[in-house]
């Protein structure tokens, strides 16, 4: 049985060496085109257009010089290393041998998912031990399909190194059939695309902070954790439903998240108000209330009818609807109480369901929660084709590296402003 050249094989001068050398000479040319637009449009660096334009083309010029160094390498055979900085990666190889368990990696391959050299190659069974626990229902789902439906694989996913660093790597194989047509060995091509898709991240946030809505007040004045709290990464947002020329002045529900208890417990709290339209400050008392609350003791299931008496001496409308959470980092155990409010929504392994529980806040529901998953609570306000719709989401909510990702993609995936209600939308991505 004939294997594929290997990824990493010099090839000697391949044809059509002066057609590959015009190319090289057209994209040097685009490229020196590119740069020149760039300098001739500089852009304020406080302007969020101007950052995202900037992003786009330095994108593009890290592509076309990779370009450059492509067709290079197609004239004059493998570079020993890409230059630094470079979105460009060396391809590794490898092949798997079904007959015999035996694997062959190139010398590349060791290095992208960060093995000695001098080690054995693993087996399709020990493969997954590299990547990133959330990542390997992916990759196995990929290599099953490959060896029993004979479906090429095109995917990504995580590799984590020895030192900690967190790789990610494009995956590309075929079956190898033996001559009475069944499965003998998995040949795969695999690239570290990290340098790629931060780049490609970084125009993404620099696009989505064009419309992105400005934090609302308690966001700030009450000093919501952006860099998460024990055992959680946080991100939340307040979509207005109608765009406005400056900040949203009025709210129709809130979001938030503290501390509950001295045991690293945290509170995770979404509702909203009863009138819609409430002032800036009108979340803030609310949101400072709950905080109160919480520090004193009570407990989730007594947050609503605790709350309601608060806001009676008040001139805030009452609360419409609610959910609040109590996360307790160790056992990774989830308690949650609503009034009228959805349940969370719980994704896990690339699937996503409602969490079932108690009607009202007289009782709480539990439930045990694993790293990786991802919770989402919202305030109502989005209908039947909006939940159905974010359930669809789920493998790319799980394959999110961060809960902003998330939070962003949700943003992204409910519309433009004119087409949804007021909505607060609170992610809590449980970490290992």
């Amino acid at each position: 049985m004939s294997s594929p050249l290997s990824a990493d094989h010099p090839a000697a001068r391949p044809p059509g060496h002066g057609s590959v050398e015009a190319l090289i000479t057209q994209a040097r040319r685009l490229r020196g085109d590119v740069d020149a637009v760039r300098r001739d449009s500089q852009e304020d660096a406080a302007d969020p257009r101007g950052r995202w334009q900037r992003a786009l083309y330095d994108l593009a010029l890290h592509q076309l010089t990779d370009l450059d160094a492509h067709l290079a390498q197609l004239r004059d055979g493998p570079a020993p290393a890409p230059r630094p900085g470079s979105l460009l990666s060396r391809v590794g190889s490898a092949e798997w041998n079904l007959l015999t368990d035996e694997a062959e990696w190139s010398g590349e391959l060791f290095r992208i998912l960060g093995r000695d050299p001098a080690s054995v190659p693993l087996s399709l069974d020990e493969l997954p031990s590299l990547v990133l626990a959330e990542d390997r229902p992916k990759l196995t789902a990929m290599v099953t399909d490959c060896l029993v439906d004979a479906r090429p694989i095109d995917g990504e996913f995580r590799v984590v190194h020895p030192d900690g660093a967190v790789r990610t790597v494009h995956m590309m194989g075929e079956p190898v059939l033996d001559d009475d047509g069944t499965t003998a060995s998995m040949w795969a091509v695999l690239r570290d695309v990290s340098e790629l898709r931060r780049s490609q991240r970084v125009v993404s946030e620099t696009r989505d902070s064009l419309r992105r809505p400005p934090p609302p007040p308690w966001h700030v004045l009450l000093g919501f954790p952006d860099q998460g709290r024990p055992g959680l990464d946080l991100a939340a947002a307040h979509l207005p439903s109608a765009p406005a020329p400056g900040p949203p002045s009025r709210y129709g529900g809130w979001y938030d998240a503290c501390p509950l208890a001295a045991d690293g417990e945290t509170l995770l709290t979404v509702g909203a108000f009863e009138a819609p339209g409430v002032e800036a400050h009108g979340p803030a008392v609310l949101v400072g209330a709950l905080r109160g609350l919480a520090l004193a003791g009570v407990r989730t299931a007594e947050l609503g009818d605790r709350l309601g008496p608060l806001l009676a001496s008040t001139a805030l409308p009452p609360v419409r609807a609610a959910v609040y959470c109590g996360y307790r980092p160790l056992p990774r155990t989830l308690t949650w109480a609503h009034a009228s409010c959805p349940a969370p929504l719980l994704f896990r392994g690339g699937t996503g369901h409602e969490l079932t529980g108690p009607g009202g806040t007289s009782g709480q529901a539990e439930a045990s929660l694993e790293a990786g998953d991802l919770l989402l609570l919202h305030t109502g306000t989005l209908d039947r084709a909006a939940l159905e719709h974010l359930l669809s989401l789920a493998p790319r909510l799980t394959g999110a590296d961060s809960a902003q990702d998330a939070v962003r993609l949700v943003t992204r995936e409910l519309g433009e402003p004119q087409d949804r209600r007021d909505t607060c939308v609170l992610v809590a991505r449980v970490t290992p």
